[in-house]
C-alpha cells in the first residue's frame, strides 16, 4: 500500500510540472500557425497590389470571395486566430491576428506593410515598442 501511494504522488507530481509545460508548448505552437498565416497573407496582398492598375492595396478584402481566408490556421478545422486587414491605403497596410478560443487572451499578432512585426505580448490592447518582434 505504500508503494502505491508513493507512486501516485510521483505522478501527481509529474502531472503538475508537465501539464503547464504542454499548455504552453500548446500556445507557441498555435501562434506559430498565427504568424504563418500572417506571412502568408502578406505575400497575397503584395500580389493584389501588383494586380490592381493603378497599384493599391485598397479594397483588398478576407474571407470568401476575398483574397485569403479570414481564420487560422488555414487548413484544419481548429481556428484560433482571426485574421483581419485593418488598414489599407494605396501605399500601406496593417495586418492583424486576433487569437480566439483556446488561444484567446495570448496577445494579437500585426504585420505592418514596411515589415514590421508586432505582438502584443502582455495582451494590453496596445503595441508598445518593445513589441515590434515576434517571439
Amino acid at each position: 500500500m505504500i508503494e502505491l501511494m508513493i507512486v501516485v504522488i510521483i505522478i501527481a507530481i509529474l502531472a503538475t510540472i508537465a501539464y503547464p509545460t504542454y499548455i504552453s508548448q500548446m500556445r507557441k505552437a498555435r501562434r506559430a500557425d498565427g504568424m504563418i498565416a500572417l506571412t502568408q497573407l502578406v505575400n497575397r496582398m503584395e500580389q493584389y497590389y501588383l494586380d490592381q492598375i493603378p497599384p493599391t492595396y485598397a479594397g483588398a478584402a478576407l474571407g470568401v470571395g476575398g483574397i485569403f481566408p479570414d481564420e487560422a490556421p488555414v487548413d484544419g478545422a481548429n481556428k484560433y486566430y482571426d485574421l483581419a486587414i485593418v488598414a489599407a491605403t494605396a501605399n500601406s497596410y496593417i495586418l492583424q491576428a486576433t487569437p480566439k478560443a483556446v488561444q484567446a487572451g495570448d496577445g494579437r499578432l500585426r504585420v505592418l506593410s514596411d515589415g514590421t512585426h508586432q505582438y502584443d505580448a502582455n495582451d494590453n490592447g496596445a503595441f508598445e515598442a518593445s513589441e515590434n518582434t515576434w517571439p
